[in-house]
């Protein structure tokens, strides 16, 4: 059965050149990961892979600790962008649904370290707030640490875990993070608009994260037995339940229930999913697979993205090779989507972006529909899987279209101001006669 320990009797499990996993956003073992940068001048060479970390934790941001500490991540926080200057943090390229497989096989964990609630009567405690790869690392280390809280809820699906499978518990006492709803802009109504006339009564939905996939929750009140297989559970799907628009009755598979790989939101999405037998956080590796995804009859995927070139080529992680985010679920949700009996799948992004000019220090308004993707970019979605792509002007479908075909509907949906100037540089690379 797993001891209890404390923060600094944990710290001291640590060695040399050892490679430890964090549990994903609001899963991370906080205590441990606070106070882990008081190892340095003691240990060297420790390696941490997270995904999302939402604290600025000082041995992940501070110049002074970089010798010591190698983070890897599945994706990029507001922290590690502004962190990854100190030369010492790295991305995992990845399909989420592989993300903990695909990097176990690469390097074998010493330590996993996350948090969960405490353990119930018959010892067994819930992850909480991720499965996303956190049972599956969980798996594989040779040291588990978790830090049990009696704050976090109590989530049921897959990702109970008894004790006897935990080394070491650590009693801890914090309030779980929480995402704030933010109010939609001008443009994010607009692009919600859009996408919700395409949505049907009964469909199932997937939802990505940021205030575009937050206005389209906002527009689907009025639908009927809507249904939720989503990687990530947000406060929207929560409201969406309460209104009586998600049902999930006319689910094809886990009928009834809303089915997820994390959740990440308000307190009171924390509350409404403590306990509750109508939401199921599973393993994302099942959750993201996109034939799994694939089995939910009329499943509709949707997304944004930072870039999109002329023959739909979707840049929705990095800007140019710098990494800002991650793939994500993008390429599982949106090719499973697909798959599925009537699926769709949906990529959104505002027509432009104001951006500071290099050279004269003045910022800029520039196309976010391009005809090329900035050199390095990394290609999340490929031309190949993409279906409706979506902005503020309005949504078009290029699932079939030629380039030809496509570049004009591209065009047709970029701003006005510089409809001209693709449509000419179309012509001058061959896309267009």
């Amino acid at each position: 059965m797993a001891k209890k320990i404390t923060t600094t009797e944990a710290l001291k499990l640590v060695k040399n050149g050892d490679h430890i996993v964090a549990g994903m956003a609001a899963s991370e073992g906080r205590k441990f990961f606070m106070n882990l940068h008081s190892l340095h001048g003691k240990i060297e060479h420790v390696t941490i892979d997270n995904c999302l970390p939402l604290y600025p934790y000082d041995f992940m941001i501070k110049d002074e600790y970089k010798d010591t500490f190698t983070i890897n991540s599945w994706f990029f926080s507001g922290d590690l962008r502004k962190a990854f200057k100190n030369k010492n943090i790295s991305f995992i390229p990845n399909q989420l649904h592989f993300a903990g497989v695909r990097r176990a096989e690469h390097q074998k964990p010493n330590m996993f370290v996350g948090n969960a609630t405490p353990p119930d009567k018959h010892g067994f405690v819930s992850l909480s707030l991720s499965n996303v790869y956190e049972k599956e690392m969980l798996r594989h280390a040779d040291i588990v640490i978790l830090e049990i809280n009696p704050n976090l809820p109590r989530t049921l699906g897959d990702l109970e875990v008894h004790e006897s499978e935990v080394d070491y518990f650590v009693e801890v006492d914090y309030d779980a993070p929480v995402l704030p709803d933010i109010e939609p802009s001008e443009k994010d109504v607009l692009i919600g608009k859009h996408i919700a006339k395409y949505i049907k009564d009964g469909d199932t939905i997937q939802l990505g994260i940021g205030g575009i996939p937050n206005a389209v929750a906002d527009q689907l009140h009025d639908k009927k037995d809507l249904g939720v297989h989503t990687e990530m559970l947000t406060t929207g799907f929560m409201k969406l339940y309460q209104s009586g628009a998600v049902t999930n009755r006319k689910k094809s598979l886990h009928n009834g229930k809303m089915v997820a790989a994390f959740a990440l939101g308000t307190k009171e999405l924390y509350d409404f999913i403590d306990d509750n037998p109508a939401v199921m956080l599973m393993d994302g590796n099942y959750v993201n697979d996109p034939y799994v995804i694939g089995l939910n009859d009329n499943q509709v995927s949707i997304n944004t993205s930072i870039e999109i070139d002329l023959t739909g080529q979707c840049c929705s992680e990095s800007i140019g090779p710098i990494q800002f985010s991650g793939t994500g679920g993008q390429t599982d949700t949106a090719t499973g989507a697909q798959r599925a009996k009537n699926g769709r799948s949906f990529i959104a992004l505002y027509s432009t972006a104001n951006v500071r000019n290099k050279e004269t220090g003045e910022r800029e308004e520039i196309s976010k529909i391009v005809p090329f993707l900035k050199p390095g970019a990394a290609v999340s979605l490929s031309r190949n899987d993409v279906d409706y792509i979506v902005t503020e002007y309005g949504a078009v479908r290029l699932r079939g279209t030629s380039i030809q075909e496509r570049v004009e509907l591209l065009i047709s949906i970029a701003h006005p101001k510089f409809r001209d100037e693709l449509r000419q540089k179309a012509k001058e690379i061959g896309y267009i006669a």
